[in-house]
């Protein structure tokens, strides 16, 4: 078995697939590596798409037994969008099992409350407004949202996680993005003709 030592000092990306290299290699270290390096991104992302955590954490678990009884792993340009794509799928086919009906894709993600700008925003009153905003657009809209704005995704990983083109992915953020203003626009119209 080869000796691994990663950088500490590379960027997560780089990190990653160097990580995903030793672990083609063969090193089981480099699988455990990405293990720790992506459990709490890929817990977050996939607690929006199956708030069951029994389910959410034997998919993972299974994700990670699956690459290493894989004998020949998949060259990818993008561990975490890998990983991410790799969950998603695993989850639905765990729901739809376990509930015995189709789960579209386009209807298994949700954002709470307590994940949307809470960290951007201290004004209690913005976020509730974003919030009820947020609500109002469509499943793939707060997905694409999500895995842009808070997972840090460029539209390359974005469109692959969603199984969409990169323009796709450009126009259904900018869609999202511009609903989310004409929404909040028109909240904010309504408090000032209140006030007059």
């Amino acid at each position: 078995m080869n000796e691994f030592q990663p950088n500490k000092l590379l960027p997560e990306s780089d990190q990653a697939i160097a990580y995903w290299q030793a672990f083609t290699e063969g090193n089981e270290e480099a699988l455990g590596s990405l293990f720790r390096l992506y459990y709490t991104q890929l817990y977050k992302y996939g607690s929006k798409i199956c708030p069951n955590t029994i389910i959410l954490e034997d998919c993972i678990q299974e994700l990670f037994l699956q690459l290493w009884q894989k004998k020949t792993p998949t060259p990818v340009t993008s561990v975490k969008a890998y990983l991410l794509k790799a969950l998603k799928y695993k989850l639905l086919k765990a729901m739809q099992q376990k509930s015995n009906k189709p789960v579209e894709d386009s209807d298994a993600f949700e954002i709470s409350h307590e994940h949307f700008l809470i960290n951007r925003q201290r004004d209690e009153e913005k976020v509730k407004k974003v919030i009820d905003a947020l609500a109002l657009l469509t499943d793939r809209q707060k997905e694409i949202i999500y895995l842009k704005f808070y997972q840090n995704l460029s539209y390359e990983e974005v469109s692959e996680i969603m199984n969409i083109s990169y323009q796709t992915a450009r126009n259904l953020l900018h869609k999202g993005v511009s609903a989310m203003k004409k929404i909040l626009m028109q909240s904010y119209c309504l408090v000032l003709s209140s006030l007059f």
